[in-house]
């Protein structure tokens, strides 16, 4: 009996172990699944995938991903409050909004500056954000970048080329809701307490 050529198979299993997440094994049995699953998830799951290669992009203005070249939260005049919102990348802005607190607009940057990585301003949206500032009535930036080394280095190159030009702020880093203070690593308890506040 010949042997079964599995190369197709094989193939999307090496796909999928790119994905974040996932490694050889758990890509192994993602796509066992799809394939017991063809009818029900597999199908519908190519044809998404289809069409999101067709007509995914990042927007021009602020980076975000939608299928126009401006995205919906760029289009909409009610978030045009002032404020802007600069994440690092797609996923942090998706955090945001899921929160469902923040009504203005956003920019993302595509990372953070990196000397080890050789990532500078030019590499990320930077000069477009100093732009969007001088151009879209911002009176407001706030820096939601994650703190980490590179993400508070680039808030603070950030903050050297708007200062003066627009009220800059942060997010509040500290103890989380529901956090434990055994629980929680020394710069954590650091920030919260420099950023403590009168009750």
């Amino acid at each position: 009996m010949a042997a079964q050529d599995n190369s197709d198979i094989e193939a999307l299993i090496a796909l999928m172990a790119k994905l974040p997440g996932l490694g050889p094994r758990s890509a192994r049995r993602a796509v066992l699944h799809l394939i017991r699953k063809r009818a029900l998830v597999l199908t519908p799951l190519a044809d998404a995938m289809s069409r999101v290669a067709e007509t995914a992009r990042e927007c021009l203005n602020c980076g975000n991903v939608g299928t126009s070249d401006i995205c919906a939260l760029c289009e909409d005049e009610t978030r045009a409050n002032g404020e802007l919102c600069v994440v690092e990348d797609v996923a942090d802005l998706w955090a945001m909004e899921r929160a469902g607190v923040f009504k203005g607009r956003y920019h993302v940057l595509g990372g953070t500056l990196s000397a080890l990585d050789a990532i500078g301003p030019e590499d990320l949206r930077i000069p477009r954000l100093v732009d969007r500032v001088s151009t879209e009535g911002v009176n407001e930036v706030i820096l939601a970048l994650n703190a980490t080394i590179d993400g508070q280095t680039t808030a603070h190159y950030i903050a050297d080329q708007l200062s003066g030009r627009v009220k800059l702020t942060s997010l509040a880093q500290g103890v989380p809701i529901g956090g434990e203070l055994d629980y929680l690593d020394d710069g954590t308890i650091s920030a919260a307490l420099r950023a403590r506040k009168e009750i």
